[in-house]
């Protein structure tokens, strides 16, 4: 038997979505106490009700409202800037955890996620050898070993064999070797910033408990006790990622060394150390291939073990064969002189090679899996990852092209001195025209599928406000509100087409700078004049291109670390992109769900313990889908006693079609069973939120017909103004939402004591 009596009390715990709020707005009170919490995330009653639940009686049987702000988890201080250089990172962790739902086929499951880290680890290497293109090629190998370009850049001076009269730091295997600090810094940045957030994040330890026999675990993994708990697997890829970057350093400076050795006559000593150096480089990076390939997370409980050896000494290692090639590097070499630029082409095309084949292994798995249990409402037929992990890449590749372009630029300003970036990169930005040109004919086809929709709309419109005035301009912008929300459902259209293309025209560049070992403006030389200018106007605008994506990155990343309201902003790409652990790449922006699941599963559970009382969760856009999962992490005894109250939500329009395994009809069906009761509000008007749509009879019981919106179609006494359309934003203001939460406190404070 479970009480709770009439005038037990109530609690409404309020959970914001993106871009954060404050307890003061989102309780309507200007005075607020903090009740739990930190400077990071914390609970929020007003002044009045901070002693509540000592003085039941006095509520009048109305709930306490709760506010939890966790908005610093994704926006806090200006360090939070720094989080867009991982911007790959964190789209490649979203791949891992869009595979298909699927049941009774394991090793196809392990098998997507091993195919996912391995892609996160071509990532890694790839950014850290585009540091090295710029550090070790542009600067100490092309600029430094050329006169003119060392006189315009008085700083190389000192590294310039010519300006520096045959200086001791001029040998070009010394000039590496200094050069090398700047990739080997960004490697230790990458794991100053995984490790802290790492012990800010990771290391926030959910509610231990065993699962129920009745609690069903196999709708949604979600539920699962160490499912927001993944500090070991973290640890173990920071470990792994770390030394692939020092290995890719070490190879950096260490080949360079050895093909020198490698010529007819050369010193047999130094011959042998290169190829003992090579060998052992091989080895270390067999090694970090084979600790990401180790199981992936364990769910099923707490896993508090570290496997410290292996995080110590795998870095370590790694660390010791780079000072190794340091020394080997920087050895005596008469006759040694730096022309050309260094073999980066090789380097980059088995980087791209490997990705494109990691690619289309995951979407065969993800094929497999979607066809063993099919999903009408999957994006691109259970897709969605393989092309996610595509972006992923094609994003890496645009910031390593684009910083080698730039740096390129500033150094040989009349590009006539140095030979440049490798073939491949420039290739890589020639295509990005016509991939925007793909784009645009998109954005063109999905602006007139917008117009018309919109005017299709607005019979719809006037069919929803009978008996009112037409207003024409009026009845246009309702439409139009409705039409552009709509867009959001077009969104696998565009990321399939963009990924296809992606894909496509990445193999092309591939095969030509392979093939050619040539500029594609150069490899057509001898071809028809419209292919030669069309070759060479892809590539000046390519390089344009790719140079202004890369300004205005560094440009919104400076604004974001001074300017407060841009650091939100990106909090807000943060809200949507981090919600999920880090299960795929260790150097991703941290799960900020690792903290804010944990911190509402023990509020909940603590609160319901001690009280005895039953609450209604309510959360807004992303803070339902917060909800949500800190409800599966509940025992089935304390889900029975809480409430769901999910308005503008994308649990089903987003997340249950580019998350299936985890948000799925099936697993968003038990929830609805679960808890006490699931109410969920949504307007045609906003381009976030929908309805949940569970399958059979179970909808209507969730989901409320469409809200009006705007509130008023005229003028009337209550809006003696024209109201607002409001889209995503204010659903309190919406006289439903008070009718819904009556409704759920209505039955979590039953007359009589009930009986389970």
């Amino acid at each position: 038997m479970e009480h709770l009596s009439a005038g037990g009390t109530a609690l409404e715990l309020l959970v914001h979505g993106v871009g954060g709020a404050t307890p003061e707005k989102m309780l309507n009170d200007p005075r607020t106490v903090r009740i739990t919490g930190d400077d990071t995330a914390a609970v929020y009653r007003r002044a009045d009700d901070a002693d509540a639940d000592s003085r039941p009686g006095d509520r009048r049987g109305g709930p306490v409202p709760e506010a939890y702000v966790w908005s610093n988890l994704t926006s806090g201080n200006g360090t939070r800037a720094l989080w867009l250089l991982l911007l790959p990172f964190m789209v490649v962790n979203l791949a891992h955890w869009m595979r298909p739902t699927a049941r009774g086929r394991l090793r196809t499951v392990r098998l997507y996620g091993l195919l996912v880290r391995l892609a996160g680890l071509t990532l890694t290497v790839l950014l850290v050898a585009a540091a090295c293109e710029v550090a070790l090629d542009l600067t100490a190998w092309q600029c430094a070993g050329t006169r003119t370009c060392a006189e315009r850049h008085s700083w190389l001076g000192f590294l310039s064999p010519a300006v520096s009269e045959g200086g001791w730091w001029s040998r070009p295997g010394r000039r590496l070797g200094l050069a090398a600090l700047v990739p080997t810094a960004l490697t230790g940045l990458l794991w100053y910033l995984s490790h802290r957030t790492w012990r800010a994040y990771e290391s926030q330890e959910p509610l231990d408990r065993t699962p129920e026999p009745d609690e069903e675990t196999d709708r949604t993994a979600l539920g699962r006790p160490g499912f927001w708990y993944g500090r070991r697997l973290v640890a173990r890829l920071r470990a792994a990622h770390t030394a692939a970057g020092l290995l890719t350093v070490a190879a950096a400076v260490g080949s360079a060394a050895a093909r020198f050795d490698r010529r007819p006559g050369g010193p047999a000593a130094l011959d042998a150390a290169g190829w003992l150096l090579m060998a052992a480089l091989a080895a270390g990076a067999a090694a970090v291939v084979g600790v990401v390939c180790l199981r992936g997370r364990s769910e099923h409980r707490l896993d508090r073990e570290l496997d410290e050896h292996l995080v110590r000494r795998l870095p370590l290692g790694a660390l010791v064969l780079l000072a190794l090639a340091l020394v080997y590097a920087g050895w005596e070499r008469p006759g040694w002189h730096s022309d050309g630029r260094l073999p980066g082409d090789a380097t980059f095309g088995a980087i791209a090679l490997v990705q494109g084949l990691i690619v289309i292994a995951l979407a065969v798995a993800a094929h497999l899996l979607h066809r063993t249990h099919p999903d009408a409402r999957a994006a691109m037929r259970g897709l969605g990852g393989p092309a996610v992990a595509m972006l992923a890449c094609a994003l890496g590749g645009v910031m390593s092209g684009g910083v080698s372009q730039r740096v390129a630029d500033w150094l040989d300003g009349t590009r006539t001195s140095l030979a440049g970036p490798p073939v491949l990169l420039t290739w890589q930005a020639s295509v990005i025209p016509p991939l925007l040109l793909v784009l645009l004919v998109l954005c063109a086809w999905l602006g007139r599928w917008t117009w018309r929709l919109s005017r299709a709309e607005r019979a719809a419109v006037a069919h929803d406000h009978p008996g009112e005035a037409e207003d024409e301009a009026r009845t246009r912008r309702i439409a139009r509100a409705r039409a552009m929300a709509s867009l959001t459902d077009k969104g696998p259209l565009v990321v399939a087409v963009t990924s296809t293309t992606t894909l496509v025209l990445g193999a092309g560049a591939l095969v030509g700078a392979m093939a050619t070992d040539r500029t594609p403006g150069l490899a057509a030389q001898h071809a028809y004049g419209l292919i030669q200018g069309a070759a060479e106007t892809a590539q000046a605008l390519g390089s344009w291109l790719i140079g202004l994506g890369f300004v205005l990155f560094v440009t919104w990343g400076r604004r974001a670390y001074k300017d407060a309201s841009a650091r939100r902003t990106i909090g807000i790409l943060w809200d949507v992109g981090t919600f999920w652990p880090r299960a795929a790449h260790p150097f991703a922006p941290p799960c900020y769900a690792e903290r804010a699941v944990p911190d509402l599963t023990w509020r909940m559970a603590t609160w319901t313990e001690i009280t005895g009382g039953r609450l209604v969760i309510s959360g807004h856009s992303q803070g339902s889908v917060l909800a949500a999962a800190a409800a599966w992490q509940l025992t089935p005894s304390v889900r029975k006693r809480v409430a769901l109250l999910t308005y503008g939500s994308p649990l089903e329009r987003l997340y249950g079609r580019w998350f299936p395994a985890h948000f799925g009809p099936a697993a968003l069906s038990s929830l609805h069973r679960e808890v006490d009761c699931w109410r969920n509000l949504h307007r045609l008007t906003d381009p976030i939120g929908g309805p949940v749509r569970l399958p059979g009879d179970c909808g209507p019981e969730v989901d409320r017909a469409p809200l009006a919106d705007p509130l008023a179609y005229g003028r009337t006494p209550e809006h003696p103004l024209p109201a607002a359309i409001l889209g995503h934003s204010d659903y309190q203001a919406d006289p439903a939402f008070a009718e819904e939460r009556e409704r759920l406190l209505g039955r979590l404070r039953p007359e009589v004591p009930t009986q389970r």
